[in-house]
C-alpha cells in the first residue's frame, strides 16, 4: 500500500530502494516516528504499534481508522472548492469533529508547499499554498488504509514509550527528525527545536535497550560520524545508502544526499 501523506524526509525512497535491510519475519511492528508512514505500508504487518509526537497527525491516523468513508467526503469537499482563497479559509479555520480535522489535515499536506508541516509559535498550521491542485489521488483507498490501521494501536507519545515495548522478536523502525545533515561542506544543524542532540542520544540508548531485549532494529538517520559513533559495533551494524532531496525551494539544491541505515539482531 501507498501512504496517504507526503511528509518531509519520507521513506517510500527506502522502500522502493532498499527493502531488502528490512527483516522478513517479526512479531509486533514498531514505529515511534510515523510521519507517512511509508514503511507501515510497505509491510502491511499483522500487529503494529504506531505513534508520533505530533497530535495532529496521529489525530488524523485515528479518524481515518475509525471512519475512512466520512474522511473522504470532506475531503472531496475540499477538492470540489480548492483554490488560493479557500486554502488559506481552511489553514486558519477551526474544524468541528475529528473526521473533518483528519479531512483538513490530508487536504492542506497535498496543497500546501511541498508538504511541509510547520507551526507557528501559536502552534498552528502556517505554510502557505502550494502549486499543486490534486486533492483526489488516484492511489487513495481509505477503506483499505482504514483496515490495515486496525491493526494498529495508534498512539500521540515520545518515541521511547513504544519503543520501549518491544519485546524478543518485535521489530522497531525508528526514522527520527535528523539533526545533523551531511553535505559536501560538512553538516548542517537542523530540526534541532524539534529533535534535539541529547535526543539522538536518548534515541540511541532507547535502541540499544530494545536490542538486549531481543528486538530486531532498523533505523535511517543523517550521514555523519557523530551519528555513527551513537550505534557502535558489535551491537549495531551501519550501512550508507543514498537518498534524493526533493524538498527546497531552489532547484539547484535538490541534490543526492547519503543516510545511514542502522540495523541490530536483523541476520
Amino acid at each position: 500500500m501507498l501512504p496517504f501523506l507526503k511528509w518531509p524526509g519520507g521513506k517510500r525512497w527506502f522502500v522502493t530502494q532498499h527493502a531488502h535491510l528490512l527483516p522478513t519475519k517479526y512479531e509486533t511492528y514498531i514505529e515511534p516516528f510515523l510521519g507517512s508512514g511509508a514503511v507501515f505500508f510497505h509491510l502491511e504487518p499483522r500487529k503494529a504499534r504506531l505513534g508520533d509526537a505530533n497530535a495532529d497527525l496521529i489525530a488524523t491516523y485515528r479518524a481515518i481508522k475509525k471512519d475512512p468513508t466520512g474522511v473522504e467526503r470532506h475531503l472531496r469537499r475540499h477538492h470540489r472548492h480548492h483554490t488560493s482563497n479557500y486554502y488559506y479559509a481552511v489553514r486558519d479555520g477551526d474544524m468541528r469533529n475529528d473526521v473533518t480535522r483528519a479531512a483538513r489535515f490530508v487536504y492542506l499536506n497535498r496543497t500546501c508547499f511541498n508538504g511541509i508541516y510547520r507551526v507557528n509559535l501559536e502552534g498552528k498550521f502556517n505554510v502557505p499554498v502550494g502549486t499543486k491542485t490534486a486533492v483526489i489521488l488516484d492511489t487513495d483507498d481509505f477503506a483499505a488504509t482504514a483496515k490495515l490501521l486496525r491493526r494498529a494501536t495508534i498512539r500521540d507519545c515520545d518515541f521511547t514509550e513504544l519503543i520501549d515495548t518491544a519485546g524478543s522478536g518485535d521489530l522497531v523502525f525508528a526514522d527520527p527528525p535528523y539533526t545533523v545533515r551531511h553535505n559536501n561542506n560538512g553538516f548542517v544543524k537542523y530540526n534541532e527545536t524539534l529533535f534535539s542532540w541529547a535526543d539522538q542520544e536518548r534515541l540511541a540508548r532507547t535502541l540499544a535497550s530494545a536490542v538486549q531485549r531481543g528486538a530486531k532494529v532498523v533505523a535511517t538517520n543523517a550521514a555523519h560520524d557523530e551519528i555513527r559513533a551513537l550505534y557502535p559495533q558489535p551491537t549495531f551494524s551501519v550501512v550508507e545508502v543514498e537518498r534524493y532531496s526533493a524538498i527546497s525551494s531552489d532547484s539547484a539544491s535538490r541534490r543526492a544526499y547519503r543516510e545511514l541505515v542502522i540495523r541490530a539482531n536483523c541476520d
